[in-house]
């Protein structure tokens, strides 16, 4: 049996950890490491730091927090934000990151899939994806924070991001996405039964049982979320001892 994964998320700005809703009303909540540390202690199997600086020199100082990341923390971590090109994703997987996240940069131009893959290896590319449902029930790609519909069907999307070397695939539903209502169950259902890759839930989760549920009757492979530990509403402990209970296998 596959060991589930719970994965914290951290936005990063300016080399600080923020909170806010959709990158509004940010507050400073902390040093990234720390922060970081603080999670491995919990028990987290990932982390994931998303850079939503938006200046160069925001760039760079997030450069050089993966290099302090790197040397403090003793577990896997994946970074994104903002990665168009394969000197991005060389850029911080050179200073120590373990995998790179890419999301628009790759709908925008699938290639660059490949290029990380064939460089680094797929198990370094985590392809996120922001998919909403149509009203006709369709699911698609959408950019720019959900708010903009592409013509890439979500299923058939996944599939091309996998063909062309992608390691994981990170499915996160704009529709279910600040809501804390829980995960798609369906859907991700069906993309895991799709995919040879593993998937990681994003959006949605509101509860430790949110995240039991996606991990069972989802069947995804881990989870991945950020303010109910952020705000302490539960812990990664708390969430891998209910997983247990239900006779999931968790690292701990």
């Amino acid at each position: 049996m596959l060991t589930k994964r719970i994965i914290p998320c951290l936005d990063v700005k300016e080399g600080r950890t923020v909170k806010g809703i959709h990158f509004e009303n940010l507050t400073d909540v902390g040093d990234p490491v720390t922060l970081g540390q603080h999670y491995a202690r919990e028990g987290a199997d990932e982390l994931v730091y998303l850079d939503i600086s938006a200046t160069q020199q925001g760039r760079n100082t997030f450069t050089q927090l993966v290099e302090r990341i790197a040397d403090g923390i003793n577990i896997p971590f994946t970074v994104g934000g903002g990665i168009a090109s394969l000197a991005d994703a060389s850029r911080l997987l050179d200073a120590g990151a373990d995998k790179v996240s890419i999301n628009s940069a790759a709908v925008a131009r699938p290639e660059l899939i490949e290029e990380i893959a064939q460089r680094y290896g797929s198990q370094f590319v985590v392809v996120a994806i922001d998919a909403k449902q149509r009203p006709d029930g369709e699911w698609y790609i959408t950019t720019h924070g959900g708010t903009r519909f592409t013509d890439r069907e979500l299923f058939a999307w996944a599939h091309e991001a996998q063909e062309r070397g992608a390691g994981e695939i990170l499915l996160t539903s704009m529709n279910h996405d600040g809501t804390r209502s829980g995960y798609p169950i369906p859907l991700f259902a069906r993309l895991t039964a799709d995919l040879r890759i593993p998937v990681i839930a994003s959006g949605g989760a509101g509860c430790a049982d949110h995240i039991v549920e996606v991990l069972t009757a989802g069947g995804a492979d881990a989870a991945l979320a950020a303010s109910i530990f952020h705000y302490g509403e539960t812990t990664v402990a708390e969430v891998k001892r209910q997983l247990a209970a239900c006779g999931v296998s968790v690292r701990v």
